[in-house]
This record gives structure tokens, C-alpha cells and sequence, in this order.
């Protein structure tokens, strides 16, 4: 009973933060605009800085847009597997938080007039080449490299799930539904803090950074409840 009131009360907390970054989406639109800055009148001013088409900035907004889609696809496939009231209720903070995220990130794309999809063939991750840790074109959750199709089982960045282990993850009922989503939501999440600690690095738009470091900070306490949730099941985190 007590272990079911903690986690209550994280689930409580992890909702409060969903539903600042809602207030805050606004704001930060606006601060990647220009609007709010003294006098900048958008991305046509001269005094806003509109990041490159291959700036960690742009590199960051597209990948972390896709990556945040199947976060949301994940969630909504756990939703109709399992009637526990945690994982549905995780999965639909997840649904709503990276949604909201993914809506501001093409905002910016938009703002800024550049292209959602990578320049020139570009492959995803790309922007993170030659820091700390980081390699582009990396590896997906089951190790398979990273690329554009087939062969990777649509695996295009670190964390994602496969087209195969969707399919999994939608033919699963009750705990089996639950434990898979949360494996699979732990890697995900894995890959995710990795990408948003880099543009916290990175990036030098000032709102994207303050986002970054806001993922990272969300996704690492997610990680920890996923955790307890795992333990609860009698299962952990894939290595």
C-alpha cells in the first residue's frame, strides 16, 4: 500500500511538470521567435540569430521531432493493451508531454523557415558528430545500425524502437503489454536524454537549450519510475 502512495505521489509530480511545460510552451515559442527580447520582431530581424539548416539547433529540432512521434506511438498502443491504471496513466503523460514538445520543436523549424527533413541526405544525429560520447548514425535499442530503411528495421536513431518490436508490443496484453512498453520507453527515453544533453551543449538558441535541459530533466525521473514500475512486475530495464 505504501509503494502504491509513493508512486502516486511521483505520478502526481511528473504531471506537474507536464502541465508547466504546457504554460511554458508559449513563452518559449516566442523566445525562439525573437518576441519578448526588447524590441525583436521575429526571425526577419536582424538582431535574431536564425540557426543554419545544419546547425545543432535545426539537427536537434528535426531528430528529437521524430523521436518524441514514436514516444507518442508507444504510449497510445500500451493505452488500449492493459486496463493498470499506472502505465495508462504514464503513457498518457508521455503521450501529452512530448506531443506539446514535438509541437514546439516544428514550430521553431517553421519560425526559423527551414526544412523538416535533413539537407542533402543528411543522416539523423548528424549535428552531434565529434562530442563527447556521441557518434551520428548510431545505434538503435536492439544494437542494429542505425540508417534509412529497411535493413534497420526502421530503426533511425538510438533508443528507437523497431518496426518489429511495435509490432510486438500491439499483439501483448495485461503485464506483458506493460513490462514490454516500459523496456522499450526505458531505451527510449536512454536515447533521448543523450540527444537533448548534447544540444543543452550544442545548440545556441537560448529557448532550445532551456528545453533540452527540461527533457532531460523529465525523461531522467521518468527513467526512475519505469524502474520501480519494472521491479514491481518482476522484470528490469534490457541491458
Amino acid at each position: 500500500m505504501e509503494r502504491r502512495k509513493t508512486r502516486r505521489v511521483r505520478r502526481a509530480a511528473g504531471a506537474a511538470v507536464a502541465l508547466a511545460l504546457l504554460f511554458v510552451g508559449a513563452a518559449t515559442v516566442a523566445s525562439a521567435r525573437g518576441d519578448g527580447d526588447g524590441g525583436g520582431s521575429g526571425a526577419g530581424d536582424a538582431s535574431v540569430r536564425v540557426p543554419g539548416a545544419s546547425s545543432a539547433d535545426a539537427g536537434f529540432a528535426r531528430d528529437m521531432a521524430v523521436h518524441h512521434q514514436q514516444a507518442v506511438e508507444m504510449s497510445f498502443i500500451v493505452r488500449d493493451r492493459t486496463d493498470d491504471e499506472d502505465v495508462r496513466r504514464l503513457a498518457y503523460d508521455i503521450a501529452n508531454t512530448q506531443a506539446n514538445q514535438r509541437g514546439m520543436l516544428m514550430g521553431w523549424l517553421d519560425l526559423w523557415e527551414l526544412p523538416k527533413v535533413a539537407p542533402g541526405g543528411e543522416q539523423p544525429m548528424a549535428w552531434m558528430a565529434g562530442t563527447s560520447g556521441h557518434e551520428h548514425g548510431g545505434h538503435g535499442s536492439g544494437g542494429t545500425e542505425a540508417g534509412s530503411g529497411a535493413g534497420a528495421d526502421g530503426v533511425l536513431m538510438p533508443g528507437m524502437a523497431s518496426r518489429s518490436e511495435l509490432a510486438r508490443l500491439g499483439r501483448l496484453d495485461g503485464e506483458e503489454a506493460e513490462v514490454f512498453f516500459l523496456q522499450l520507453m526505458t531505451d527510449h527515453h536512454k536515447g533521448g536524454v543523450d540527444m537533448a544533453e548534447a544540444c543543452a551543449s550544442l545548440c545556441e538558441v537560448p529557448a532550445e537549450q532551456r528545453l533540452a535541459r527540461g527533457m532531460v530533466e523529465g525523461q531522467q525521473s521518468e527513467l526512475g519510475l519505469m524502474r520501480d514500475m519494472l521491479a514491481e512486475r518482476g522484470a528490469e530495464p534490457r541491458p
